[in-house]
């Protein structure tokens, strides 16, 4: 298998060298000593995964995600810092990083980040690249995965706005796979040989908000010794989506709306316009027509960008969806940590069916890799999952929920759930005499043992203290 192309960016030799060795030969590396550098070497050569320090000379850790980023949207970038704090790393995933590291770190740590980074751009490459990679359109479309009914409208919307060059709205509650839902769109789209660029409207600094997207001349402001493409022009002939499009300030608005309306740009500090060929589409987690008519958001921006509106749903409202992307989501991870998994216990399915999904899908990836992580093969357990999912367990499923699923789907969740409840009660009346209990069962011993054993439940826990002290 050809090696993984890495960056290492950080301003200490030392630094260099330590990630040098711990890294060994399992890589192809380059080095750079400062942010300035880092950046020549991003637009001389695509890399696999970036790690780079965030504090530097130069240009500093974010400006050189926000150019990989904007460069090659694939490639996985990983932040580390040893100023680490909750504002830094947000913003850092706002933007697109893959991971966050604090300094000091252990090796092994920087190790494990890196090949699930590097693993994390392969599976990418395969799934945008690879002779008939997209999913069974009953079951996804591209990276987005779901048969429900919900799903395949989405489904049926993308891929009507994929024939068209048409500015696209996409809504929906965070985690529910917008950004997934426009790498669909230009995947498909006449302009997919052009680059996808993404950048998140609200992780822009507001005074170089205008820069960042129509770029500058030089001599626009102190520092611009260079003049710069924005991104709109960065993206010529291909698509930028503009993420969380709801926090962009009034004044940004303006200019944007004029983009759109005159299909042309003018850079900072410039005289002269650029015509711009580019897809736009636009993405938002806010009631954008109520922030419109609170004056909270521009009304004539707001028309302009709801052209073709797509909705993603979240999660509680596709439950139906559950078992699939669990699935998915485990076999991912398994991959990427290199265990064996044989899929979930009834208790572990039951809890996540029953849990609401406030985080939607980024939230179930999140809690199954934590679990993967943690967890003993080859099944997953309720006992692997987080407290909040452990505590819906002991609540019933929502009827809300079951109404939302096939039948047999429904059933077989209720079933379960009895069927555990039973056996707890069993074992209970008979303080975990499991050849008394086999016989009020009408069962043979071992069947009951077999069945215990499925459930994750032990006859030493239902026996008396008299008992276990015997």
């Amino acid at each position: 298998m050809k090696k993984a192309r890495v960056l290492l960016v950080d301003d200490k030799e030392s630094i260099l060298q330590l990630l040098v060795r711990i890294l060994g030969d399992a890589y192809e590396m380059t080095l750079a000593s400062d942010g300035t550098k880092a950046l020549a070497s991003i637009n001389a050569a695509e890399f696999d995964v970036v790690l780079s320090d965030i504090r530097m000379p130069g240009a500093d850790g974010f400006e050189v995600l926000r150019a990989v980023k904007a460069r090659s949207p694939q490639t996985a970038v990983v932040l580390m810092t040893a100023f680490a704090s909750v504002p830094k790393a947000v913003e850092a995933m706002q933007l697109g990083a893959f991971d966050y590291l604090q300094k000091p770190f252990e090796p092994d740590q920087v190790a494990l980040v890196i090949a699930r980074a590097a693993d994390s751009r392969r599976s990418l490459d395969q799934a945008l690249s690879a002779p008939g990679s997209e999913p069974d359109p009953a079951t996804g479309y591209h990276r987005l995965i779901g048969k429900s009914a919900r799903m395949q409208e989405v489904y049926a919307l993308l891929r009507k706005a994929a024939q068209l060059d048409i500015t696209v709205l996409l809504s929906g509650e965070s985690g529910t796979g917008k950004e997934l839902a426009a790498h669909a769109l230009h995947s498909a789209s006449a302009r997919s040989a052009g680059r996808f660029i993404a950048v998140n409207c609200g992780a822009l600094p507001q005074e170089l908000i205008e820069s960042e997207l129509f770029g500058h001349a030089r001599g626009a402001f102190t520092g611009a010794s260079l003049a710069k493409a924005g991104l709109f022009e960065e993206a010529a002939r291909g698509t930028i989506f503009l993420d969380e499009i709801g926090e962009l300030p009034l004044a940004a608005q303006v200019k944007l709306n004029r983009a759109l309306q005159e299909r042309e740009i003018r850079r900072v500090g410039d005289n002269s316009s650029v015509k711009i060929d580019v897809r736009v589409i636009t993405a938002t987690h806010r009631d954008l027509k109520a922030d419109a008519q609170a004056g909270r958001f521009r009304e004539d921006l707001y028309y302009r960008l709801n052209v073709f509106p797509v909705r993603l749903p979240p999660l509680r409202e596709r439950v139906e969806d559950l078992p699939l992307l669990a699935a998915h989501f485990l076999d991912k991870y398994a991959r990427i940590y290199q265990r064996q998994f044989e899929g979930f216990d009834a208790e572990a399915t039951s809890a996540m069916a029953a849990y609401g999904w406030p985080g939607n899908v980024r939230e179930l990836e999140n809690v199954i890799e934590r679990a993967v992580a943690v967890a003993s093969p080859p099944l997953l357990l309720r006992a692997d999952l987080t407290a909040e999912l452990r505590l819906t367990s002991d609540v019933a499923l929502p009827v809300e929920s079951l109404v939302k699923m096939p039948y047999r789907e429904a059933v077989d969740i209720g079933r379960e759930r009895v069927s555990r409840e039973y056996l707890s009660a069993l074992l209970r009346e008979f303080n975990g005499n499991v050849t008394r209990a086999a016989e009020r069962a009408g069962m043979e011993r071992e069947s009951l043992h077999r069945l215990l054993r499925r459930y994750s439940l032990q006859s030493e826990d239902f026996k008396s203290p008299e008992q276990k002290s015997e």
